[in-house]
């Protein structure tokens, strides 16, 4: 078994606790790691070549998270973090959910999911094209869940890509802010997002946990 990842004791005043992330996606890495600061290191299993595939064969986002997060956490010591997200448009039954991320086929990409959303969605008036991101972290240790977090950001979708920041279908997804919907994710500044995220808000659900852990 390879060394601890994360201490499950406090650290000393000059050391960084470290998160391991049940994820290959350093987008997902490296966003994590810009909400949490610079008060811990975020990692991910791209480190670890011996860390196994999680298949993700759960129905809703935390059966995924909490499969990823026990997991990857039999094979390591400490806690191991999960995040399984995605973007539920209401027009489209709540689509693509759980599948965001393969929503147009295995290997796809993050262009090719958005411009079928597009596709599936074109002709939709502003009114029937609410959707919201999701997101749920899993907190396991041994195999075993510790904790499970939820945030949500409600919005709508546009008729066209927005902007080049973010990742995903941030191009395409609108948030609430103020009663309003005006620019996309990908329009929005990263300090924008990331104080309103659905990632953020589960995550500050997250740091309550471990700072009382």
């Amino acid at each position: 078994m390879e060394s601890e990842n994360i201490s499950s004791a406090k650290p000393s005043q000059h050391e960084k606790p470290e998160i391991l992330l049940a994820t290959r996606n350093k987008h997902k890495t490296q966003e994590i790691q810009t909400m949490l600061g610079e008060g811990v290191i975020v990692t991910d299993v791209t480190l670890h070549a011996h860390l196994p595939e999680i298949e993700e064969t759960g129905i809703t986002f935390e059966e995924n998270s909490k499969l990823k997060a026990e997991g990857i956490s039999r094979h390591v010591r400490g806690i191991v973090l999960a995040d399984d997200s995605g973007l539920e448009v209401d027009a489209l039954g709540k689509e693509p959910g759980i599948y965001s991320a393969r929503y147009a086929g295995p290997e796809c990409t993050d262009e090719a999911n958005t411009a079928l959303v597009l596709k599936k969605m074109k002709g939709l008036p502003d009114e029937v094209r609410t959707a919201r991101f999701r997101c749920v972290l899993a907190v396991a240790k041994n195999g075993i869940t510790l904790a499970v977090f939820d945030g949500t950001v409600e919005g709508v979708l546009a008729h066209e890509v927005r902007g080049k920041g973010g990742f995903g279908y941030d191009p395409i997804f609108m948030p609430l802010i103020n009663g309003v919907c005006t620019q996309t994710f990908g329009e929005l500044s990263s300090e924008i997002k990331h104080s309103m995220s659905h990632r953020s808000r589960a995550l500050a659900q997250f740091r309550v946990w471990w700072a009382n852990r």
